[in-house]
């Protein structure tokens, strides 16, 4: 396909705002998403293996307190995960829409699977609920295997808005149209599984984190912490390492045109935090255990910024395809609405939640708030109206002018 055409796909209105802007915060909301969903999956695989150790105290704790962290994670990386995919569609909706429309029942399909799999996460929480330690894991089984088929669905369309080239032999192969969009047409496992593997060492370092966070309630179970130290550390350093290979992996899939990306600066990057992770979590000290999930982040923000090297590199170098050149029309009211929600009306509620929740956890017997806190649950009420009445009175005086 070439370069006239893909860019007489680009919405004729425009980019609100420069298009770095939503390049950096497409890196920022992915790399909090990815974290959200690190949590899932490791906190739902160490999980369902801690379900299955009959009589073993330590794992069954940890199974129902990863369970407890898997079901949120989901809600926070589902809002979370609708920023990135809002800002990669500014800047490259003609790939992103052809590639959802090439698979469009699996596109639609990924909200079921996920919502699928939410319900069965449910589920398995009812019944651990009822039975204790010796709930079924079936329930948990489906639902992380859903929710790894959502993870892959994303993966393959972003695969498939790649390959332009490659677009009208999938539309209509042997020159007959498939309008079904019920096909899969392009991923690449060692990709996928790299990214999906990060979950092990992510999850090893929020396991510090947890551990320096029960340490801090009175009357803590010593030997509990330390299998919790144990296992964190064990997890981040081999999940660690065996990231690397597959890092190695992915980068040795690279089709020849993109070969030379491999020992780019972004994806030393990703491999240098990766061993940082690894190593700083394995030789860190049970009082550090709050920054080992920043330096996850860290990962994670790499990572992201590596995808979108490449995005860029295979298709300006491929194609001619800038998105820089995407024509800007500036909406200032939206930008300066877009920062004030996230930072404000998402911040000031997201502030109340974790306060709330931190207090809570390490209190026995029944909590009562303290005054800052009851303080930032009235602002989280109040910006969120102030939210709703500026859209309808925006809306209005667009109406009337």
């Amino acid at each position: 396909m070439d370069l006239a055409t893909l860019e007489a796909l680009r919405s004729p209105a425009g980019v609100p705002s420069h298009p770095l802007i939503f390049l950096g915060l497409g890196v920022l909301t992915w790399a909090l998403h990815i974290i959200a969903v690190y949590v899932v999956v490791g906190g739902g695989l160490l999980s369902l293996y801690g379900l299955m150790q009959r009589g073993h105290d330590h794992w069954q704790r940890l199974s129902a307190m990863l369970l407890d962290h898997a079901k949120i994670g989901v809600s926070i990386a589902i809002v979370v995960g609708v920023a990135p995919l809002l800002f990669v569609q500014v800047i490259y909706d003609p790939f992103w829409y052809v590639s959802n429309v090439l698979s469009a029942r699996w596109a639609i399909g990924f909200i079921v699977f996920l919502l699928l799999g939410y319900w069965a996460l449910w589920l398995h929480y009812g019944q651990v609920r009822r039975a204790g330690g010796s709930a079924s894991p079936s329930w948990l089984i489906v639902a992380l295997l859903l929710i790894l088929l959502v993870g892959f669905i994303m993966h393959v369309l972003s695969m498939q808005m790649l390959s332009p080239q490659e677009w009208l032999n999938w539309y209509a192969p042997g020159g007959h149209i498939d309008a079904s969009g019920s096909h899969i047409h392009d991923y690449s496992l060692p990709r996928w599984l790299f990214i999906v593997g990060l979950a092990v060492p992510v999850g090893g370092a929020w396991l510090m984190a947890c551990r320096q966070y029960l340490a801090g309630r009175d009357g803590e179970d010593a030997g509990y912490l330390a299998f919790l130290g144990a296992l964190g550390r064990k997890l981040a350093l081999w999940g660690g390492l065996v990231s690397l290979v597959m890092l190695a992996a992915w980068m040795a899939s690279l089709p020849a045109a993109a070969a030379g990306f491999a020992l780019s600066p972004w994806t030393l990057a990703v491999a240098a935090t990766l061993m940082l992770l690894a190593l700083l979590t394995w030789k860190a000290p049970d009082g550090a255990g709050y920054y080992m999930p920043v330096l996850a982040l860290l990962a994670a923000l790499a990572l992201g910024a590596l995808r979108e090297a490449y995005r860029y590199a295979v298709l300006h170098g491929g194609f001619g395809y800038d998105f820089m050149n995407y024509k800007i029309v500036m909406d200032w009211y939206s930008t300066i609405l877009f920062f004030a929600t996230f930072l404000v009306v998402g911040g000031i509620p997201l502030a109340f939640m974790l306060s709330l929740s931190w207090q809570a956890g390490r209190s026995r017997g029944v909590y009562t708030a303290s005054p800052l806190i009851a303080k930032l649950g009235v602002a989280s009420v109040v910006v969120a109206l102030l939210w709703v009445v500026q859209y309808f009175a925006f809306g209005a005086f667009v109406l009337v002018r």
